[in-house]
């Protein structure tokens, strides 16, 4: 993530997932080889053409699904990308908190939007892109979701169920290789609806967490 994982007093909550500890530390040893002359706010906007390569591949795939072994690596780049900018900009001082924050944070939305594009536009299916429609639309609402618990306590969770963002990217990568080994029957009707079933359960226990968490906090300040 960018330099945003401390906002001012507002902070980030721990990440605890699988591959949290790896990724930190992977971070922490490679930030001080990067070039001197590399900005975090350069990798912070190469999401841009990350996301718009996703959509690319996932337009070409329609009819040859090995592009999506690009689209992986586009999501492996965006992977690396957002895990440097951050811990960069902070380690040269250059003070992008409120930018990095809101473009990191923007830039994730769109570029998870381009990999459900992606693969509405390999599918050519009126029905599956209809499913995979909603699949997205249920992803973003997490993500909204997380934003507005930061603005309500100031502290921002992005991981759930011990499931981050990388965690999120390795699984896409995943979907792309089964879907080239397997074919477009891994997003069969059937198996989107089951994934749009999943999803709709994760976004309820993420709301009704939520909400339970703020009202604890409101009661808690009246007393």
């Amino acid at each position: 993530m960018t330099q945003a994982t401390h906002y001012g007093d507002q902070k980030k909550e721990p990440l605890r997932s699988p591959l949290a500890a790896w990724e930190r530390a992977y971070i922490d040893r490679n930030v001080v080889k990067l070039p001197m002359w590399l900005r975090s706010w350069q990798l912070t906007l190469l999401t841009l053409p990350f996301a718009a390569g996703l959509i690319v591949c996932g337009r070409l795939a329609r009819d040859n699904q090995h592009w999506l072994w690009l689209s992986s690596a586009l999501l492996a780049a965006q992977w690396w990308t957002d895990c440097m900018d951050g811990t960069l900009g902070r380690v040269r001082g250059e003070g992008l908190v409120k930018w990095g924050f809101y473009m990191d944070h923007f830039l994730d939305f769109l570029f998870m939007s381009a990999t459900f594009i992606g693969w509405i536009l390999m599918l050519n299916q009126p029905r599956a892109e209809f499913l995979m429609l909603m699949i997205m639309l249920m992803y973003q609402a997490m993500m909204v979701s997380s934003w507005l618990v930061f603005g309500a306590t100031q502290k921002f969770k992005i991981t759930y169920l011990g499931v981050g963002p990388t965690e999120i990217r390795l699984l896409c990568i995943v979907v792309n290789a089964a879907v080239i080994v397997f074919g477009k029957a891994v997003m069969s009707e059937r198996a989107l609806g089951w994934t749009l079933g999943l999803m709709a359960a994760v976004l309820v226990y993420i709301v009704i967490a939520s909400q339970r968490r703020l009202w604890v906090m409101d009661k808690s300040n009246m007393q």
